[in-house]
């Protein structure tokens, strides 16, 4: 994990997310490269728990002992990704469905979501993995064909904290398990 250095008064852009495990986050960056998305190799794959967030760095203390505790009142849980959906027209994006894990995601996600890190989002929360973003229409067609064939299953133990870093690259910097 990259360490997390700040300045005092810095501001940090932070997200939550559970990882998708090798070989499927692999399969999944593999494919959103070959579509041609511009972010394939800058983004791990991922479910969001937590989306990109601007977080003052003099609150990462208070945001590690909430994470470690929504952690620690949560279980592993088994994860189903199966076939395409997408959210056109309404973005344009293109994803892996959530077939089983979902209504854990969205208990995991709500208790990030809260203390230190409550915050409004744009769009109702719907657990998924994207596999193209803000792509010409012929391009998401092509993805959500391809994602339609897509299935995998896994245990999830956990979840992560990652930073954006100034290269536009997220990095993951704390996992943390379930008890």
């Amino acid at each position: 994990m990259t360490p997390l250095t700040h300045l005092p008064g810095e501001l940090l852009t932070i997200g939550v997310s559970v990882s998708v495990p090798e070989p499927y986050g692999t399969a999944i960056q593999d494919a959103r490269a070959g579509h041609g998305d511009p972010q394939a190799r800058s983004i791990p794959t991922h479910v969001t728990l937590l989306p990109p967030t601007e977080v003052p760095a003099e609150l990462l203390p208070k945001i590690e002992e909430h994470l470690a505790a929504v952690a620690a009142a949560h279980r592993p849980f088994r994860m189903l990704l199966r076939g395409g959906g997408t959210f056109r027209p309404v973005s344009p994006v293109v994803y892996v469905r959530v077939e089983e894990g979902a209504q854990e995601c969205r208990l995991l996600e709500a208790d990030v979501r809260s203390g230190p890190l409550a915050r409004e989002l744009a769009f109702p929360y719907h657990p998924h993995v994207t596999v193209a973003h803000g792509l010409p229409d012929d391009v998401l067609d092509q993805a959500y064909e391809q994602a339609r064939g897509f299935r995998a299953s896994f245990v999830v133990p956990g979840f992560g904290i990652s930073r954006f870093d100034a290269d536009e690259v997220w990095r993951p910097w704390r996992s943390y398990s379930f008890c």
